[in-house]
């Protein structure tokens, strides 16, 4: 299994604090069956991190992870917060692409989806960039308006839901919306965004087992072959984008 989006990079954002950390975070992932993981550390007000010290991070980590005989792969990428100036900073050397693919992901806020987020992801696309929305499922505007989504996915952009989401460890609402984008096709990767091995670990084997149960097996190798696809820099695997049916609230007097 591959996964692309984790923070298992030490000491540079809130995920992995020390190398043992992260050396942890990767047994925990063999463990899974991941023997690829993409490392994107946040890029934020909060976390200043650039494409060159992204790669010195990960070409130190994989000398740990070698030395120590763990059989896991790391490779670079960034989780950058969607801001005005993204493309100039991409001009400039600081964006880190998914393992130096055309796939970018981008992060909204948790609670709203910024106006110019669909001129940007235009823009990105115009650059010849990819960009993948992240957590789609975790944001409130977008739980709210579902509309925003597809309009995004119908424009070119695709989507990456989290593997806890789909395994109920943010509630069942998120679960549920998780569960949505599947069938609607709203969605193109499930990845772990994994923090640490106890809160925000991988959950990629339960997540997959319920998409199994509920999607079939079909839909568990697309997602598993379109991160594949994506770490080859090859073109994804998109099926139709359908709306979400907003249930209707009803008012009883």
């Amino acid at each position: 299994m591959i996964d692309l989006h984790c923070h298992i990079l030490p000491g540079i954002d809130d995920g992995a604090k020390s190398v043992e950390d992260s050396v942890a975070m990767a047994m925990e992932a063999a463990k899974e069956g991941i023997h690829t993981i993409i490392a994107t550390p946040h890029f934020n007000s909060q976390y200043d991190n650039r494409k060159p010290q992204i790669l010195t991070k990960v070409e130190e980590l994989n000398l740990v992870l070698q030395e120590k005989g763990i059989d896991v792969k790391i490779l670079p990428g960034q989780e950058p917060r969607i801001y005005g100036e993204i493309l100039e900073d991409f001009q400039q050397n600081q964006i880190q692409t998914l393992n130096d693919s055309s796939y970018l992901f981008i992060e909204f806020p948790s609670n709203h989806v910024p106006r110019y987020a669909e001129r940007l992801l235009f823009d990105l696309q115009m650059q010849g960039l990819t960009p993948i929305i992240v957590h789609p499922e975790r944001n409130s505007e977008l739980m709210e308006r579902p509309e925003l989504l597809y309009q995004f996915v119908e424009k070119g952009a695709l989507t990456q839901v989290t593997a806890s989401s789909v395994a109920g460890y943010f509630g069942k609402k998120i679960k549920e919306f998780s569960n949505q984008l599947i069938e609607a096709n709203l969605t193109h990767f499930i990845a772990s965004d994994a923090h640490n091995i106890t809160s925000r670990s991988f959950k990629m084997e339960e997540a997959f087992d319920l998409i199994q149960s509920k999607f079939g097996m079909d839909q568990v190798y697309l997602f598993k072959e379109n991160a594949e696809l994506l770490v080859n820099g090859e073109i994804v695997f998109k099926e139709f984008p359908e709306q979400i049916k907003k249930k209707k609230k009803f008012i009883f007097f």
